[in-house]
């Protein structure tokens, strides 16, 4: 669990950062990092999905995936837990600073949680106790968090649990049960993650177009399991 910890603790750190720095940026700063940091994303997402061997294996994983996703509305949960919290700020401002608050969260714990860095450094460090690939990743997430947390405010700190709970369950996973996924799992898994992280771009950091990404999120559950069963047929 340690890198998870030093994960955990980076975006906290990154995150107050941007929130003491927040007023003393300038509003045009703070959009031009926003912007590099999506295209930073769409590129990063499309390297993920060039790693997939099997185009179709993605392509039904989102499928199954979205259909899993709208019937058990998460992005619609993500967004209640997001009010939830923010009602819990003692802010006086409603409307547009609860709008920043949940977009916040929900960006930064969709940018934080996927990815083949989230579920190989867990994996990493509970197989083999190694942190160094989590420990890469809490850099590169802390600044994220101050980039966000500047611009979208304290929702961003509190994306930090979603990371703490993800990647502790998966390192605790990993602790249990040795080899649990296969070299051709974790790359349709990272290639159906970068698919998903090229929507979170588009959608809710640059704002191209509205995109229901929460709902995508059983699709990284699905990829492996297709890749199980289609290795049965061999």
């Amino acid at each position: 669990m340690t890198g998870t910890l030093i994960n955990y603790a980076g975006i906290l750190v990154g995150g107050l950062t941007g929130l003491l720095l927040g007023s003393r940026l300038k509003e045009k700063l703070k959009q031009t990092i926003i912007s590099a940091l999506g295209l930073f994303t769409l590129l990063y997402a499309i390297s993920l999905f060039l790693e997939t061997q099997n185009a179709l294996i993605v392509l039904g994983s989102l499928l199954i995936g979205i259909l899993l996703g709208e019937w058990w509305r998460i992005e619609e949960g993500l967004m209640a837990l997001g009010e939830k919290l923010e009602g819990r700020l003692n802010h006086s401002g409603r409307g547009e600073g609860s709008s920043r608050f949940i977009q916040g969260f929900l960006s930064s714990t969709l940018l934080f949680c996927i990815g083949p860095m989230a579920v190989l450094g867990s994996l990493q460090d509970g197989l083999s106790g190694g942190s160094y690939t989590l420990i890469i990743k809490s850099i590169l997430d802390a600044f994220a968090a101050l980039a966000f947390a500047s611009s979208l405010g304290a929702g961003v700190l509190f994306s930090s649990v979603p990371v703490l709970l993800y990647q502790g369950s998966i390192t605790l996973l990993a602790q249990q049960v040795q080899r649990v996924a296969t070299p051709e799992m974790l790359n349709e898994l990272s290639a159906t993650g970068g698919v998903i992280l090229a929507g979170l771009a588009i959608s809710n950091i640059m704002e191209i177009k509205k995109i229901r990404t929460g709902n995508f999120l059983p699709a990284l559950l699905v990829a492996p399991l297709l890749v199980f069963f289609l290795s049965l047929f061999k």
